[in-house]
Protein backbone atom coordinates (compact mmCIF):
# COMPACT_ATOMS: atom_id res chain seq x y z
CA UNK A 1 0.00 0.00 0.00
CA UNK A 2 1.21 3.57 -0.50
CA UNK A 3 2.16 5.80 2.63
CA UNK A 4 0.13 8.52 1.46
CA UNK A 5 -2.92 6.56 1.15
CA UNK A 6 -2.12 4.60 4.57
CA UNK A 7 -1.48 7.99 6.31
CA UNK A 8 -4.96 9.18 4.89
CA UNK A 9 -6.79 5.89 6.08
CA UNK A 10 -5.26 6.07 9.57
CA UNK A 11 -6.28 10.76 9.74
CA UNK A 12 -9.69 9.66 8.27
CA UNK A 13 -10.45 6.50 10.67
CA UNK A 14 -8.90 8.82 13.74
CA UNK A 15 -11.17 11.46 13.25
CA UNK A 16 -14.73 9.53 12.48
CA UNK A 17 -13.83 7.01 15.18
CA UNK A 18 -15.36 9.51 18.33
CA UNK A 19 -18.07 10.56 16.29
CA UNK A 20 -19.10 6.53 15.56
CA UNK A 21 -18.16 5.88 18.95
CA UNK A 22 -21.34 8.01 20.05
CA UNK A 23 -23.54 6.95 17.36
CA UNK A 24 -22.74 3.10 18.27
CA UNK A 25 -23.61 4.08 21.98
CA UNK A 26 -26.63 6.07 21.36
CA UNK A 27 -29.19 3.36 22.14
CA UNK A 28 -27.97 3.14 25.63
CA UNK A 29 -26.01 0.20 25.31
CA UNK A 30 -22.38 1.55 25.62
CA UNK A 31 -20.95 -1.61 26.86
CA UNK A 32 -22.74 -3.94 24.08
CA UNK A 33 -21.91 -1.70 21.63
CA UNK A 34 -18.12 -2.17 22.01
CA UNK A 35 -18.29 -5.71 23.39
CA UNK A 36 -19.62 -6.44 19.43
CA UNK A 37 -17.27 -4.01 18.05
CA UNK A 38 -14.44 -5.60 19.75
CA UNK A 39 -15.85 -9.31 18.72
CA UNK A 40 -16.54 -8.68 15.37
CA UNK A 41 -12.97 -7.32 14.79
CA UNK A 42 -11.15 -10.23 16.13
CA UNK A 43 -13.69 -12.77 13.74
CA UNK A 44 -12.68 -10.57 11.26
CA UNK A 45 -8.65 -10.46 12.02
CA UNK A 46 -8.75 -14.00 12.82
CA UNK A 47 -10.52 -15.52 9.13
CA UNK A 48 -7.96 -12.51 7.51
CA UNK A 49 -4.82 -14.60 9.53
CA UNK A 50 -6.19 -18.16 8.40
CA UNK A 51 -6.32 -16.35 4.88
CA UNK A 52 -2.63 -15.16 5.53
CA UNK A 53 -1.85 -19.04 6.81
CA UNK A 54 -0.21 -17.58 9.72
CA UNK A 55 -0.15 -18.86 12.86
CA UNK A 56 -0.67 -17.38 16.58
CA UNK A 57 2.44 -16.79 19.13
CA UNK A 58 1.31 -18.73 22.47
CA UNK A 59 4.58 -18.22 24.56
CA UNK A 60 4.99 -16.53 27.42
CA UNK A 61 6.08 -13.60 25.89
CA UNK A 62 3.84 -13.21 23.41
CA UNK A 63 1.30 -14.07 26.15
CA UNK A 64 2.72 -10.63 28.17
CA UNK A 65 2.64 -8.65 25.34
CA UNK A 66 -0.98 -9.12 25.24
CA UNK A 67 -2.13 -9.01 28.48
CA UNK A 68 -0.07 -5.93 28.41
CA UNK A 69 -2.57 -4.46 25.74
CA UNK A 70 -5.52 -5.11 27.48
CA UNK A 71 -5.71 -2.08 29.84
CA UNK A 72 -5.63 -0.14 26.76
CA UNK A 73 -8.54 -2.24 24.91
CA UNK A 74 -10.56 -2.91 27.37
CA UNK A 75 -10.03 -0.04 29.94
CA UNK A 76 -9.92 2.71 27.53
CA UNK A 77 -12.63 1.49 25.10
CA UNK A 78 -15.12 1.20 27.73
CA UNK A 79 -14.61 4.35 29.47
CA UNK A 80 -14.54 6.01 26.26
CA UNK A 81 -18.10 4.53 25.28
CA UNK A 82 -19.44 5.58 28.85
CA UNK A 83 -18.02 9.11 28.16
CA UNK A 84 -19.64 9.00 24.83
CA UNK A 85 -23.06 8.86 26.18
CA UNK A 86 -22.62 12.73 27.11
CA UNK A 87 -19.34 13.79 25.89
CA UNK A 88 -19.68 15.61 22.22
CA UNK A 89 -17.40 13.04 19.68
CA UNK A 90 -15.00 16.71 18.87
CA UNK A 91 -13.95 16.75 22.47
CA UNK A 92 -13.43 12.98 22.87
CA UNK A 93 -10.76 13.22 20.10
CA UNK A 94 -9.07 16.52 21.47
CA UNK A 95 -8.74 14.47 24.92
CA UNK A 96 -7.01 11.74 23.35
CA UNK A 97 -4.51 13.71 21.11
CA UNK A 98 -3.18 14.63 24.66
CA UNK A 99 -1.81 11.19 24.42
CA UNK A 100 1.85 12.44 23.69
CA UNK A 101 1.95 14.45 26.03
CA UNK A 102 0.25 11.57 28.65
CA UNK A 103 3.32 9.03 27.50
CA UNK A 104 6.14 11.65 27.97
CA UNK A 105 5.05 12.11 31.34
CA UNK A 106 4.60 8.72 32.18
CA UNK A 107 8.19 7.79 30.85
CA UNK A 108 9.63 10.12 33.21
CA UNK A 109 9.01 7.69 35.90
CA UNK A 110 10.82 4.60 34.29
CA UNK A 111 14.28 4.10 34.66
CA UNK A 112 16.65 4.88 31.60
CA UNK A 113 13.93 7.65 30.08
CA UNK A 114 14.96 10.45 28.40
CA UNK A 115 14.29 13.52 29.98
CA UNK A 116 11.98 16.12 28.84
CA UNK A 117 13.56 19.33 27.58
CA UNK A 118 12.04 22.86 28.09
CA UNK A 119 9.81 22.45 25.33
CA UNK A 120 8.29 19.47 26.53
CA UNK A 121 7.48 21.10 29.78
CA UNK A 122 6.01 24.10 28.19
CA UNK A 123 4.06 21.73 26.21
CA UNK A 124 2.85 19.41 28.93
CA UNK A 125 2.01 22.84 31.38
CA UNK A 126 0.12 24.69 28.51
CA UNK A 127 -1.77 21.10 28.13
CA UNK A 128 -2.71 21.11 31.17
CA UNK A 129 -3.69 24.81 31.48
CA UNK A 130 -6.39 23.69 28.42
CA UNK A 131 -7.27 20.81 30.25
CA UNK A 132 -8.54 22.96 33.20
CA UNK A 133 -10.09 25.46 31.04
CA UNK A 134 -12.29 22.42 30.12
CA UNK A 135 -12.71 20.89 33.03
CA UNK A 136 -13.78 24.20 34.93
CA UNK A 137 -16.47 24.84 32.36
CA UNK A 138 -18.32 21.97 32.66
CA UNK A 139 -17.57 22.42 36.75
CA UNK A 140 -18.77 26.29 37.12
CA UNK A 141 -22.18 24.92 34.85
CA UNK A 142 -22.71 21.90 36.84
CA UNK A 143 -22.70 19.64 33.79
CA UNK A 144 -23.31 16.27 33.57
CA UNK A 145 -20.22 16.28 31.42
CA UNK A 146 -17.32 16.43 34.10
CA UNK A 147 -17.79 12.75 34.83
CA UNK A 148 -17.24 11.73 31.13
CA UNK A 149 -14.07 14.67 31.28
CA UNK A 150 -12.74 12.26 33.88
CA UNK A 151 -13.09 8.89 31.86
CA UNK A 152 -12.06 10.00 28.78
CA UNK A 153 -8.66 11.42 30.88
CA UNK A 154 -8.21 7.99 32.46
CA UNK A 155 -9.06 6.30 29.28
CA UNK A 156 -6.38 8.09 27.57
CA UNK A 157 -3.85 7.29 30.54
CA UNK A 158 -4.47 3.57 30.46
CA UNK A 159 -4.18 3.73 26.61
CA UNK A 160 -0.89 5.50 27.20
CA UNK A 161 0.28 3.14 29.98
CA UNK A 162 -0.73 -0.06 27.77
CA UNK A 163 1.30 0.73 24.41
CA UNK A 164 4.71 2.08 26.61
CA UNK A 165 3.94 -1.87 28.62
CA UNK A 166 3.43 -3.15 24.70
CA UNK A 167 6.92 -1.53 23.47
CA UNK A 168 8.77 -2.97 26.88
CA UNK A 169 8.02 -6.19 26.30
CA UNK A 170 9.28 -6.22 23.00
CA UNK A 171 8.10 -9.42 21.75
CA UNK A 172 8.57 -9.03 18.39
CA UNK A 173 5.22 -10.01 17.53
CA UNK A 174 3.59 -8.24 13.68
CA UNK A 175 0.66 -5.99 14.47
CA UNK A 176 -2.09 -8.29 13.47
CA UNK A 177 -1.05 -11.29 15.53
CA UNK A 178 -0.61 -8.39 18.59
CA UNK A 179 -3.89 -6.76 17.80
CA UNK A 180 -6.11 -10.25 17.95
CA UNK A 181 -4.28 -11.29 20.99
CA UNK A 182 -5.23 -8.17 23.00
CA UNK A 183 -8.71 -8.71 21.36
CA UNK A 184 -8.61 -12.51 22.40
CA UNK A 185 -8.13 -11.69 25.99
CA UNK A 186 -9.88 -8.42 26.09
CA UNK A 187 -13.35 -10.00 25.13
CA UNK A 188 -14.16 -11.93 28.50
CA UNK A 189 -13.30 -8.72 30.39
CA UNK A 190 -15.93 -7.23 28.26
CA UNK A 191 -18.46 -9.77 28.29
CA UNK A 192 -18.31 -9.72 32.02
CA UNK A 193 -18.98 -6.23 32.55
CA UNK A 194 -21.79 -6.34 30.00
CA UNK A 195 -23.07 -9.22 32.27
CA UNK A 196 -22.83 -7.08 35.63
CA UNK A 197 -23.82 -3.20 33.63
CA UNK A 198 -27.59 -4.97 33.29
CA UNK A 199 -27.89 -3.87 29.94
CA UNK A 200 -30.36 -6.27 27.67
CA UNK A 201 -28.97 -9.10 26.29
CA UNK A 202 -29.92 -8.49 23.07
CA UNK A 203 -28.06 -5.05 21.95
CA UNK A 204 -30.56 -2.63 21.13
CA UNK A 205 -28.73 -0.68 17.75
CA UNK A 206 -30.51 1.88 15.57
CA UNK A 207 -29.35 1.25 11.92
CA UNK A 208 -26.79 4.34 12.22
CA UNK A 209 -25.31 2.58 15.16
CA UNK A 210 -25.23 -1.24 13.64
CA UNK A 211 -23.50 0.41 10.71
CA UNK A 212 -21.18 2.62 13.13
CA UNK A 213 -20.38 -0.30 15.19
CA UNK A 214 -19.77 -2.46 11.50
CA UNK A 215 -17.07 0.40 10.64
CA UNK A 216 -15.56 0.55 14.15
CA UNK A 217 -14.68 -3.17 13.94
CA UNK A 218 -13.40 -3.53 10.68
CA UNK A 219 -11.90 0.88 10.38
CA UNK A 220 -10.95 1.29 13.45
CA UNK A 221 -9.85 -1.65 14.89
CA UNK A 222 -7.79 -3.25 12.12
CA UNK A 223 -7.92 -1.36 9.34
CA UNK A 224 -6.81 2.12 10.81
CA UNK A 225 -4.46 -0.07 13.43
CA UNK A 226 -2.38 -1.66 10.87
CA UNK A 227 -2.41 1.70 8.45
CA UNK A 228 -0.75 3.23 11.66
CA UNK A 229 1.89 0.44 11.75
CA UNK A 230 3.03 0.76 7.96
CA UNK A 231 3.45 4.55 8.58
CA UNK A 232 4.93 4.39 11.83
CA UNK A 233 7.56 2.06 10.39
CA UNK A 234 7.92 4.01 6.87
CA UNK A 235 8.06 7.92 7.73
CA UNK A 236 9.67 9.82 10.76
CA UNK A 237 8.21 10.22 14.21
CA UNK A 238 7.17 13.91 13.64
CA UNK A 239 5.35 13.12 10.24
CA UNK A 240 3.55 10.57 11.89
CA UNK A 241 2.97 12.24 15.42
CA UNK A 242 1.37 14.96 12.70
CA UNK A 243 -2.05 13.26 13.10
CA UNK A 244 -2.55 13.53 16.99
CA UNK A 245 -2.78 17.39 15.40
CA UNK A 246 -5.12 17.01 12.16
CA UNK A 247 -7.46 14.59 13.62
CA UNK A 248 -8.90 16.73 16.83
CA UNK A 249 -9.72 19.43 14.28
CA UNK A 250 -11.60 17.32 11.74
CA UNK A 251 -13.50 15.48 14.53
CA UNK A 252 -14.85 18.62 16.03
CA UNK A 253 -15.49 19.69 12.52
CA UNK A 254 -17.33 16.56 12.19
CA UNK A 255 -18.89 16.75 15.34
CA UNK A 256 -20.58 20.03 14.59
CA UNK A 257 -21.79 19.38 11.02
CA UNK A 258 -22.52 15.68 11.31
CA UNK A 259 -24.17 15.55 14.95
CA UNK A 260 -25.31 19.05 15.80
CA UNK A 261 -22.85 19.39 18.77
CA UNK A 262 -22.41 22.83 20.04
CA UNK A 263 -19.53 22.81 22.63
CA UNK A 264 -19.06 25.81 24.41
CA UNK A 265 -17.09 28.48 23.88
CA UNK A 266 -14.99 27.61 27.26
CA UNK A 267 -14.74 24.16 25.96
CA UNK A 268 -12.93 25.13 22.47
CA UNK A 269 -10.80 27.38 24.02
CA UNK A 270 -9.20 24.60 25.82
CA UNK A 271 -9.41 22.70 23.20
CA UNK A 272 -7.39 25.37 21.04
CA UNK A 273 -4.53 25.32 23.88
CA UNK A 274 -4.42 22.01 24.22
CA UNK A 275 -3.54 21.58 20.61
CA UNK A 276 -0.93 24.33 21.02
CA UNK A 277 0.50 22.31 23.62
CA UNK A 278 0.81 19.38 21.53
CA UNK A 279 2.47 20.90 18.78
CA UNK A 280 5.22 22.56 21.45
CA UNK A 281 5.42 19.34 22.69
CA UNK A 282 5.72 17.67 19.39
CA UNK A 283 8.02 19.95 17.32
CA UNK A 284 10.18 21.85 19.62
CA UNK A 285 12.95 19.19 18.96
CA UNK A 286 12.19 20.03 15.36
CA UNK A 287 12.64 23.57 15.35
CA UNK A 288 15.50 23.36 17.65
CA UNK A 289 17.46 21.42 15.27
CA UNK A 290 16.31 23.48 12.40
CA UNK A 291 17.52 26.52 14.04
CA UNK A 292 20.72 25.08 14.95
CA UNK A 293 21.28 23.88 11.31
CA UNK A 294 20.70 27.68 10.43
CA UNK A 295 23.07 28.85 12.67
CA UNK A 296 26.38 26.24 11.29
CA UNK A 297 25.33 27.29 8.11
CA UNK A 298 25.44 30.94 8.73
CA UNK A 299 28.87 30.32 10.81
CA UNK A 300 30.22 28.11 8.30
CA UNK A 301 33.33 29.63 6.32
CA UNK A 302 33.23 30.64 2.85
Amino acid sequence: MPTSLAYLIVVLVWATTPLAIKWSAEAGAPVGSVMLRMLIAFLAGLAFMLLLRRGMRYDRRAIKSYAAAVPGVFGAMALSYHASMTLPSGMMSVIFGMAPLISGLILQFLPGAVKLRRWHWFGCSLGVVGLAVVFADSLLLGSDQLPALLMMLVAVTLFCASGIAVQGMAAGLGPLEQTLGALGLSLPCFFVLWLISGEPMAVPLSTRGLWSVAYLALFGSLLGFLCYFLILSRLTAASVALVTLITPVLALGLGMTLNQEQPSSSMLAGAVLILVALGAYLFGDRLTRLKAAREAQRLKPD
